[in-house]
């Protein structure tokens, strides 16, 4: 097999579409210095359409307690986010909530997240705890807590992760506690980053928009754009 076969499928088939519309690489983006490439580990489909099999990443789960949306909307935005990423909250508090209002709300659009922590022991530790908090169905919650102005300075430490659970609403602090330590969390943690890895993510936020990447916390109009392309191209293929 050439090494060119298994280059990631963000990079083989974004290249061209992103480096047009909004590159692959971006100072809205963040990334550590030492990111490790786990891209050659992780083998990637060799067949077929790159984009198509990118698109194909929506899981589309009905009780998947980390999205936001209905499991068929049309368009699926799939967000790559480190809880440690300054630009990763600034999407959060800037921009998110209009693309839930705008199209989250009447049905065309659902947000898929994926925990990418790539900023050491804190982002994992924030990574499993945001996923505890789903098991209670307050993972959006204690998203928006995470990324409130200033909470990131503050650490996430366990005891700054439990006080983020209960200004999130978290019923069950116990079995919070709990849930964070254990194996689930642990798995649905690689299950995560071991999709981004192999299809190239290496900085926070990424993004995928119906196959489409987008890299950065790049402004409100650049996903509008990206949503209604995609919407209209859905459209066209019923």
């Amino acid at each position: 097999m050439s090494s060119s076969s298994r280059q990631p499928l963000l990079i083989s088939a974004g290249v061209a579409v992103a480096a047009v519309t909004l590159g692959l690489v971006s100072w809205q983006a963040t990334a550590p210095e030492n990111t490790p490439d786990r891209s050659s580990s992780a083998s990637a489909p060799q067949a077929g359409d790159p984009a198509a099999e990118l698109k194909a990443l929506a899981r589309r789960e009905a009780g998947d307690r980390l999205a936001l949306g209905r499991a068929d909307a049309p368009v699926v935005l799939i967000e790559y986010s480190d809880f440690k990423c300054g630009y990763c909250g600034k999407f959060a508090r800037d921009t998110e909530p209009e693309l839930v209002k705008k199209y989250v709300e009447d049905g065309t659009l659902r947000i898929e997240w994926r925990n990418f922590p790539i900023f050491g022991a804190d982002s994992e530790a924030a990574a499993k705890a945001a996923w505890a908090a789903g098991q209670q169905d307050r993972f959006q919650r204690f998203h928006a807590a995470a990324y409130a102005e200033g909470a990131k300075e503050k650490g996430f430490g366990e005891a700054r992760l439990v006080e983020l659970a209960e200004q999130a609403g978290v019923p069950d602090l116990e079995r919070f506690k709990k849930d964070m330590a254990g194996e689930e969390a642990a798995a649905a943690l690689r299950k995560d980053q071991d999709e981004g890895y192999r299809i190239g993510v290496s900085s926070t936020p990424s993004f995928l928009v119906n196959g489409q990447p987008i890299a950065g916390a790049q402004p409100l109009g650049a996903f509008t754009a990206a949503i209604a392309k995609a919407k209209a191209a859905a459209a066209a293929q019923r």
